[in-house]
């Protein structure tokens, strides 16, 4: 996702789920084709490495999940100050969490 219209269209109006180390935010029917996602890590993360590396550790485990989200919907991954001491199996574990309650709701 690189929009800014998208991202705000998602956080604002998707649907919310906190786990541990990350906020998911996820909107069906944002676009058509295939499912975008955005990530925000913001400064309250840490500095610019610390940021990169919780991005980069993010971006890694999202790609091993793009399956799993239904086509055309909208995902915002936004990283809390605890991610930046999190090992990447704590957040995949906080992002399978949070999706799987997110892909649930939608199921209802």
């Amino acid at each position: 996702m690189t929009r800014s219209t998208e991202f705000t269209a998602v956080v604002r109006t998707g649907a919310r789920a906190r786990r541990g180390t990350v906020v998911v935010h996820e909107l069906d029917g944002l676009i058509d084709g295939p499912s975008r996602v955005g990530l925000v890590v913001g400064k309250t993360v840490g500095g610019s490495v610390v940021r990169h590396r919780v991005s980069r550790r993010l971006r890694a485990q999202l790609c091993e999940r793009l399956t799993r989200l239904p086509s055309g919907c909208g995902v915002v991954v936004r990283a809390l100050p605890e991610a930046k001491d999190a090992s990447s199996a704590e957040l995949a574990r906080d992002l399978d969490a949070a999706l799987d309650r997110l892909l649930l709701r939608g199921r209802r």
